[in-house]
């Protein structure tokens, strides 16, 4: 009984005094919700928590002196939980991220009680409650405490040769279609994430009909195309690259690659005279990216991202490469290291001699796009609340705009406000603003790089924001919201009347699916910017679907409800993809 007493009066005593350690996002901030934790699997309370594909047994076991003993089996089970639920929030070196730094210098200083209470109770910013949600028994989470004072261990690196053994040329480029041998409106083709069965579906635009379902990685984080918009690239989380040809009668792999053991980001190359000729991947682990050939795979030269941090000038072991994009200014990849907090211009326009601009921004870069020029890249330093602004043709910082909590822009939106001229808008993890930053320093100097007007969503959890240019709507999801209503429909804001509520469109009603989370995420636009397409992404055992909406009327134009539609999560356009339309 005392033993209870103890716990429950020491998880008191770290709520007042507003303890954040282990922590990653508030998703409903400042929201009168009842739960604190929805009924879906709290590895996925933030998408990036989901865990690290890393298979655990390739790292080695390590045993820390003071620390309490753990068997070989608990230290396993212990190893596999943590790449499995924490890494992709606290780091496989648990350096922090989005979660906060979980080295044994912190650890240690808590104590093992401390860990233990947090884990199982998990904190009102976001930490996910391991053990009262029954995810973690207690016997679980007494070995987690344990394991979180030893050193991490460290997974093996990953160059050349083991890209080298990886890399597979399924149809060589010789013996590929010169012309395309379908009958399909190719602008107007989606590649379709299918999370958990490690697979892409590609589906006709105009038809609805699925086209292809590729075996690909394990939960493909973006699909991109190459500049002619032939090649479909896709990344999965463990790293694996598939190249499809969309030329073939029956679109399918070509090529393919793994570049690391876990990653999130691939682009191609669009300069003039440069389209199709490189792609470029970056790392989560090791922290890397790869240059290779445009149409074969094949990796060309490889650079390491680690180094020192913008703000405290310390040495980072493990700063991941998050978003990629292609520069249409210079023969340049832009390449965000999250943990760094630097932005890296780095020119291919001869790799034997490589030549890298590094930009100085803010700590954890994540993801971002264009505004409507195409010059100035706008992307979230996430966890410092800030959106970073460079100018691609200077290769110079502009400015670091402040927003809201965690913002998630995915690659944001453009449109012109009616007041204010041209602006890019974001959404937020952490809380329900929507951040319109004016765009045009020419025509609206007064307004370029700062917040011109602040939106009131449905509520935090918004991973996605979305726009067309011939569209007069812009769509907001919040699929990490704990209030399944919210989390089930999408927000519909009129950008000719920004001061009206928005309408909230019910999208998981509108596939009726039957049980299951029915999280609504990813409205992507088709080619004609008429129609808008949206991921009810249910779980692995249960019916998800696409559901098309008509973007004039709002109102339900198609459900593509096949068993084969597994966890549909991101959707990717062609010719919105191939040429950076949001």
């Amino acid at each position: 009984m005392m033993k209870l007493l103890s716990r429950i009066f020491t998880y008191v005593v770290l709520m007042i005094t507003g303890l954040t350690f282990l922590t990653s996002i508030n998703a409903q901030e400042n929201q009168d919700t009842p739960e604190k934790h929805p009924e879906i699997t709290t590895g996925e309370a933030y998408h990036g928590a989901a865990g690290s594909p890393i298979d655990p047994s390739d790292s080695k076991i390590v045993r820390t002196p003071g620390a309490p003993d753990l068997t070989e089996d608990e230290f396993n089970m212990a190893r596999q939980i943590y790449f499995e639920r924490c890494a992709g929030c606290h780091g496989v070196l648990r350096k922090g991220a989005t979660g906060k730094a979980l080295t044994t210098d912190e650890t240690q200083s808590k104590g093992l009680e401390y860990l233990k209470v947090f884990i199982t109770y998990g904190s009102p910013t976001g930490m996910p409650n391991w053990g009262t949600s029954g995810e973690l028994t207690e016997q679980q989470i007494d070995i987690m405490a344990k394991y979180l004072l030893h050193e991490p261990p460290i997974p093996p690196e990953w160059g050349m040769q083991q890209m080298k053994e990886y890399w597979e040329v399924v149809v060589p480029v010789d013996q590929r279609p010169t012309e395309q041998m379908n009958g399909y409106n190719l602008e107007n083709v989606f590649s379709v994430t299918l999370r958990d069965s490690g697979q892409v579906a590609v589906i006709d635009g105009d038809s609805k009909e699925i086209i292809n379902i590729v075996d690909t990685g394990y939960a493909v984080h973006i699909s991109r195309l190459s500049a002619s918009g032939r090649y479909l690239y896709v990344i999965g989380r463990d790293a694996l690259i598939n190249l499809i040809d969309l030329w073939m009668e029956v679109p399918d792999t070509v090529a393919k690659i793994k570049v690391g053991l876990e990653a999130r980001s691939v682009e191609t190359s669009k300069y003039k005279g440069f389209e199709d000729k490189y792609a470029i991947a970056g790392s989560y682990w090791p922290p890397q990216y790869v240059i290779m050939d445009g149409d074969s795979l094949e990796p060309l030269k490889i650079v390491s991202t680690r180094g020192m941090t913008v703000d405290t000038q310390e040495y980072h072991p493990e700063p991941r490469v998050a978003a990629i994009v292609a520069s249409h200014e210079h023969p340049e990849f832009i390449v965000n290291i999250k943990e760094t907090g630097k932005v890296m211009m780095v020119n291919y326009e001869d790799i034997s001699n490589l030549k890298v601009t590094t930009i100085d921004t803010a700590r954890f870069l994540h993801d971002g796009g264009w505004d409507s020029s195409k010059r100035y890249f706008l992307t979230a330093a996430n966890k410092s609340n800030i959106i970073v602004v460079i100018d691609s043709k200077e290769d110079k910082l502009v400015k670091l705009v402040e927003v809201g909590t965690t913002p998630h822009p995915g690659r944001g939106a453009n449109f012109v406000d009616k007041e204010f001229g041209p602006v890019w808008a974001t959404s937020h993890l952490g809380d329900d603003s929507i951040v319109l930053i004016g765009t045009d320093p020419e025509g609206h100097p007064d307004q370029a790089w700062n917040v011109v007007r602040t939106l009131k969503g449905q509520g935090g959890g918004s991973l996605f924001i979305k726009t067309h240019p011939e569209s007069n709507n812009l769509y907001v999801d919040t699929p990490l919201n704990p209030d399944e209503k919210i989390s089930q429909s999408v927000a519909v804001f009129n950008l000719d009347d920004l001061d009206a509520e928005p309408q909230v469109l019910d999208i998981a009603a509108m596939a009726d699916l039957g049980e299951g989370p029915k999280r609504v995420v990813q409205p992507e636009y088709n080619r004609a910017g008429d129609e808008v397409w949206f991921s009810v992404w249910n779980g692995k055992e249960q019916r998800s679907a696409l559901v098309v909406i008509d973007d004039k009327t709002l109102e339900l134009k198609s459900v593509i409800d096949d068993e084969r539609l597994i966890t549909p999560t991101g959707k990717f356009n062609v010719y919105n993809t191939q040429h950076d339309v949001y």
